[in-house]
């Protein structure tokens, strides 16, 4: 059960981000797909002949096995109970429906829930095998610990919106047609939603694989077995945009509403740090997202919503910034009774920046606006 959740991811956020390495992102310069290729260049397994490139090393399928066992992919947030974290049996509101805790756990055969838990590629192997197995096929940061019944009713859908579900796992996972309208509008195939929880942890997952595996895009595309996975619907062919409508603008919203948590923070620096040595970016500079996607969104709201990051949150000496390409029209602070705390009417911009100052201890809502959309963000002060 979730208990006092974000004031702890928040503030284990802040404590995560400071173990970045010093100048890992120095050559993350630039915006759009420039600012893609150049992240590319930092985390792939190519000397690329910058300073801050830091070598993927492929550890092997097996290796997986002992990664899981590993802290960071425990339950130390929830039940704290220290069993295994699987986004398809962890109930964040309540009693999870069954736990892993032992590797005599691992898959296996299975014939229901709970049976068994692997290695669950969120993009699924048969959109590049034929192209290519590793690393991809070995890459935790999109290939994580599922419970394995469910794991094979997602099959090789793509992630989406789901209308009416046929069928709903018991956390509340759900396969069915795409509802096709609002953010989701343009899909009606049959898609696989995770819960609330976890819709940014798989967005951001999507976008390092993009990233990651930048050349190879083309080639995964067309490769022998792509044709057979729906997860290909997901991705327009290009090394560049990658994704297609309206999944981009799915991905984009799971991202926004779902910000990086403690959990993600804790698993990106034992990658780095005990597994493959490379990060993923957008669990580190989330802003990143917006940066390099904004230009492809088809709604333009969630174009400005991420453009926009507050920081340092929590904020210091009861003072943040908020950086916004767009220009602010108001900034309104609320308290978490939605009492207007602070407001500010066409606020003083320097360098795209707004300094927010004199703020007193407490957990807020912002709500900016520009001229034509409002975006909401959290900010603790401590």
């Amino acid at each position: 059960m979730k208990k006092h959740y974000l004031l702890t991811l928040l503030l284990c956020s802040a404590v995560g981000l400071a173990q970045i390495p010093a100048g890992y992102y120095n050559t993350a310069t630039g915006t759009g797909l420039t600012l893609k290729t150049n992240l590319r260049k930092i985390i792939d397994n190519v000397t690329d002949g910058i300073p801050s490139e830091h070598l993927h090393v492929d550890q092997g399928y097996g290796a997986l096995w002992t990664l899981y066992t590993r802290s960071a992919f425990r339950d130390n947030y929830y039940e704290n109970d220290g069993s295994l974290l699987d986004l398809y049996s962890e109930n964040p509101s309540g009693a999870d429906p069954y736990n892993y805790t032992t590797t005599s756990q691992q898959c296996g055969s299975y014939s229901g829930e709970g049976d068994c838990y692997n290695r669950e590629h969120l993009i699924p192997q048969s959109y590049f095998d034929g192209f290519a197995i590793d690393p991809m096929k070995n890459d935790p940061f999109f290939v994580v610990p599922s419970d394995g019944k469910v794991n094979g009713d997602r099959n090789n859908l793509p992630f989406g919106k789901v209308g009416t579900a046929t069928y709903t796992s018991q956390n509340g996972s759900k396969r069915g047609n795409g509802l096709n309208s609002g953010y989701a509008l343009g899909y009606s195939g049959v898609v696989f939603e995770p819960i609330d929880e976890f819709k940014g942890d798989v967005a951001r997952a999507f976008f390092y694989f993009a990233t990651r595996y930048e050349i190879n895009l083309a080639n995964f595309y067309t490769s022998a077995n792509a044709s057979t996975c729906q997860a290909k619907n997901m991705f327009d062919g290009s090394t560049g945009r990658a994704f297609t409508n309206p999944f981009l603008d799915i991905l984009v919203k799971w991202h926004t509403d779902d910000p990086v948590s403690a959990k993600e923070i804790a698993i990106n620096n034992d990658i780095y740090y005990n597994h493959q040595s490379n990060r993923n970016p957008y669990i580190d500079h989330p802003e990143y997202v917006g940066l390099v996607w904004n230009s492809f969104l088809s709604n333009p709201s969630f174009a400005f919503e991420n453009s926009i990051s507050i920081y340092p949150n929590p904020a210091v000496n009861n003072e943040v910034t908020i950086s916004s390409e767009i220009e602010l029209k108001s900034i309104v602070l609320y308290n978490i009774n939605g009492q207007i705390i602070q407001e500010i009417k066409n606020p003083t911009r320097v360098d795209n920046s707004y300094k927010v100052i004199n703020l007193p201890s407490g957990f807020y809502l912002v709500q900016m606006a520009s001229e034509n959309a409002v975006a909401t963000k959290k900010v603790i002060v401590n």
